[in-house]
């Protein structure tokens, strides 16, 4: 596959030390205005504003709290540790071009790359070590035929970039997979850092992909498994899967009896779940929800007018 990877030069971010202050992460988007100083302190839930695109946060305790919004627009926003990614596309570009922020725990610019596309999916391991995202080539969504995807990473503690994983080798059934088709998107990190899973599309079909990072290579574990997020004492996965009626239905698998659960959301949920403690958060409808792992329950609207939710630990 023709690989689209553009070299970003001189892309900076300034985020003043004062309480108040004016960030725009979008270049030629309008000024935020006066906005909160945010850090990545610990009992936050961080999400995207969906009226604003602005990076804003609650206390985990008191989600129906006024929200602190920074300056920081975003497309897609994660944090982990001390790392937050921030992807933003750039406005009026043709073909697109998204901008891959890697912010500190002050929201400061810490490095950025430029990739050809429109953002997807991002997410930060645990350790605030690796920085991965996924962008539209071509479509605007997982429903659109014919869309394309790619997958970058970027390693905090080395600053080694891998532009994309499209040449990962996978197996399926003890053979090398091969396809001309093969997309990969929605990458969750294990504790470890290396250890992670992605989904694979191809033929119309979609896997759940483990991977050795440092080995590079992977395996088939299951077929109709999309966009995973590993839980935090990596034992599960959430996920979204096909269902008849051409939605997705939120679900969590047992990674070692491969054993599924459907989630109490009927809702079809085109998002990338987050896990908080046993319950998973996810973005649907303009706001940020949150439904038990175990599919017991009902969803529960912790914040509105929100999207890509984030948590500090």
């Amino acid at each position: 596959m023709k690989k689209l990877v553009l070299a970003l030069a001189g892309t900076a971010l300034l985020i003043a030390a004062a309480v108040t202050y004016t960030v725009n992460a979008r270049p030629g988007a309008a000024e935020a205005g006066p906005a909160a100083q945010l850090t990545l302190g610990p009992g936050q839930l961080l999400f995207r504003q969906v009226s604003t695109g602005r990076v804003a946060a609650v206390p985990l305790v008191e989600p129906g709290a006024k929200p602190q919004v920074s300056g920081l627009k975003c497309d897609r926003f994660a944090v982990a540790g001390t790392t937050a990614v921030c992807l933003a596309v750039r406005p009026g570009t043709l073909p697109p071009v998204t901008d891959v922020l890697v912010l500190d725990d002050h929201l400061a610019v810490r490095h950025s790359e430029a990739v050809a596309g429109t953002p997807s999916r991002a997410r930060v391991s645990s350790d605030g070590k690796r920085v991965d995202w996924t962008v539209f080539v071509t479509g605007d969504s997982y429903a659109a035929t014919g869309f394309s995807t790619r997958v970058g990473v970027y390693e905090v503690d080395t600053g080694r970039l891998v532009k994309t994983i499209e040449e990962l080798p996978v197996f399926a059934d003890g053979q090398r997979y091969f396809a001309a088709d093969v997309n990969y998107w929605g990458i969750t990190f294990a504790p470890d850092g290396n250890r992670f899973y992605a989904t694979l599309g191809s033929k119309g079909k979609t896997y759940l992909v483990e991977a050795d990072y440092a080995r590079f290579r992977g395996k088939t574990l299951r077929e109709n498994v999309e966009c995973p997020s590993l839980s935090p004492d990596g034992t599960r996965v959430a996920f979204k899967k096909k269902v008849g009626d051409g939605g997705w239905r939120l679900s969590v698998l047992d990674l070692k009896t491969l054993e599924e659960t459907e989630l109490a959301e009927p809702r079809s949920v085109d998002d990338q779940a987050l896990w908080l403690g046993d319950r998973v958060l996810y973005g649907l409808d303009g706001a940020v929800w949150a439904v038990p792992a175990d599919g017991s329950g009902r969803p529960e609207k912790l914040v509105g007018d929100a999207a890509s939710p984030a948590v500090t630990g």
